[in-house]
């Protein structure tokens, strides 16, 4: 004896199958998709450790070790761009070329550091008061 659903024909026999195969592409490319994302998440990461690290070189006045400790930071090359704010304040952009999947594009990840420049940093020599005595040393009246 033969048992059919109501609503079901021959016609419906394979159905499923169908219908998985067309959906299964659609559900390996938002996976793709879901750790791309994640990548790029932690490259995020280590180029904003990395811009903290050069911004600390920087305004401690070793910009020569600013780029060279945003790499070791990233874990790959980085271009370091710094610039000094009209309050004082060092800012540091690192940005990290990234290319989750070779059949796609690169992808341009940056971030930026902003910290306040330490004192005597930068600073032009005081003129000194007479031969070979600066204004300002222990000792010397100004």
């Amino acid at each position: 004896m033969r048992c059919i659903r109501s609503g079901a024909t021959e016609n419906d026999r394979g159905m499923v199958t169908v219908e998985l195969a067309t959906a299964l592409p659609v559900l390996v490319l938002l996976a793709v998709v879901g750790v791309m994302a994640i990548g790029v998440g932690g490259a995020r990461i280590r180029c904003g450790d990395a811009a903290r690290e050069a911004a600390r070189a920087v305004a401690r006045g070793d910009p020569a070790a600013a780029a060279g400790l945003a790499g070791a930071a990233a874990g790959r090359p980085v271009a370091v761009e710094s610039s000094k704010t009209a309050n004082g304040d060092t800012t540091v952009t690192v940005r990290m070329r990234l290319r989750p999947v070779s059949w796609l594009g690169a992808i341009t990840v940056s971030e930026s550091a902003v910290v306040a420049t330490e004192p005597g940093v930068g600073e032009e020599p005081r003129a000194a008061a007479g031969p070979g005595v600066a204004v300002g040393e222990p000792g010397v009246p100004p």
